[in-house]
């Protein structure tokens, strides 16, 4: 802390509960579910993010002299790098052919979510300094585990130009965002596309469910006990064909059920009876976040339905101004979705391993401006000047 500013208290916490949660969610604000203490207890008492599973809790607070929660940062020391969306794999190997341990390194994200938020959870009112003792933590717990990097996800901007500022690097990474532009309804969204685009979006809805398949928006207490049972054996099926082994445990979504249902919108496909395929869906201030996919066989334009076009509807509906569909998917470009930049910043100790890490993101950052340029040159919507059919 600056000289003359308020003395405070650093802890490192094992288990967020541990922590109270109005505490927890002044320093985390409304904006972000995923930062909010229900989402990241879920996490933690599902089994899903342990020790066990790889992501151990190390999670920062920042106290002042009276034992009041001016700040924290979601912290886990992890054992591989699997659930992050930043994918630094090759580093690791690098790392590793050099002699060098990677494992464990230390992370400040939220588990399984790549959804760009505040990393520096700080109580409206702080103190100066607070963000700067939450960085200093940081960077002081990766020196006591002695690990080989320290990192932080999806950052906002802000974060990230803090982060800078204490010596982090930058990455640069890409996802595909749906922007509001005021539309009134999801017709209305399809007249600011192309005439070609808006043909194959209408017959990919009908296709979508012409098998007689009918499609529930639900939220709130619209969402029962059966529909998580089914969103868990799709998401399960799912998660088995992609990568072996599903993160979330079915008692994860019970608790954020239970705790969070009126911030959530589930997406179920029911044919003959029987639920065949979901999206999970999390409502932000602004944003509705879509999360989770899960299908029990192949279903393609049901695919575009549950997690694209009625994500866009609710949005529309609801006010929002953007609907963020998650990691990857050049495919989501013709359906609405344009590519915007995210962030993640690293913490590298070592100096030669810095400055290998450095030229890597120096090289990554320029392409991935070259992509994001070259891909807005396939947007579906209409120029100024195309009449409208």
């Amino acid at each position: 802390m600056p000289d003359g500013a308020e003395q405070v208290t650093v802890r490192v916490v094992a288990r967020i509960a541990e922590i109270p949660a109005p505490e927890w969610d002044a320093c985390a604000g409304a904006e972000n579910p995923f930062l909010g203490h229900a989402f990241l207890d879920a996490l933690e008492e599902s089994g899903s993010a342990t020790r066990q599973s790889g992501w151990l809790p190390q999670h920062l607070a920042v106290d002042d002299a009276a034992g009041r929660l001016l700040g924290a940062a979601p912290l886990y020391l992890k054992s591989h790098s699997y659930g992050e969306y930043i994918f630094d794999h090759g580093w690791a190997a690098a790392y590793e052919r050099a002699g060098g341990s990677y494992y464990p390194k230390l992370l400040s994200a939220v588990p399984f979510t790549p959804v760009t938020g505040p990393r520096l959870l700080v109580r409206p009112g702080a103190p100066e300094g607070t963000v700067e003792a939450l960085i200093a933590a940081m960077i002081e717990v990766a020196r006591q585990h002695e690990v080989s990097s320290l990192h932080v996800n999806f950052p906002a901007k802000p974060d990230l130009d803090r982060l800078a500022g204490a010596g982090f690097l930058q990455r640069t990474g890409r996802q595909f965002h749906w922007e509001n532009a005021g539309y009134r309804s999801f017709d209305d969204f399809l007249a600011s596309l192309t005439s070609r685009k808006r043909k194959s979006i209408k017959k990919e809805r009908r296709e979508a469910v012409a098998d007689g398949t009918v499609v529930h928006t639900l939220t709130g207490a619209e969402i029962e006990t059966r529909h998580w049972d089914a969103f868990f054996r799709v998401y399960r099926a799912t998660g088995s064909r992609k990568w072996g082994s599903p993160y979330l445990t079915r008692s994860f979504f019970d608790l954020i059920g239970r705790r969070m249902a009126e911030k959530i919108v589930l997406v179920m496909a029911e044919r003959q009876g029987k639920f065949v395929a979901g999206a999970l869906n999390f409502i932000g201030a602004d944003t509705l976040y879509g999360r989770n996919w899960g299908c029990l066989g192949h279903e393609r334009f049901l695919h575009f339905e549950a997690c694209y076009y009625r994500a866009i509807e609710f949005a529309i509906a609801r006010g929002l101004k953007r609907v963020e569909a998650g990691a990857q998917g050049e495919h989501k470009i013709q359906r609405g979705y344009l590519p915007t930049p995210t962030w993640s910043a690293h913490w590298i100790p070592d100096p030669s391993f810095r400055r290998a890490i450095e030229d890597f993101l120096r090289r990554e950052r320029l392409a991935i401006r070259r992509e994001i340029e070259e891909l807005n040159d396939y947007s579906p919507f209409r120029h100024e000047d195309e009449e409208q059919e």
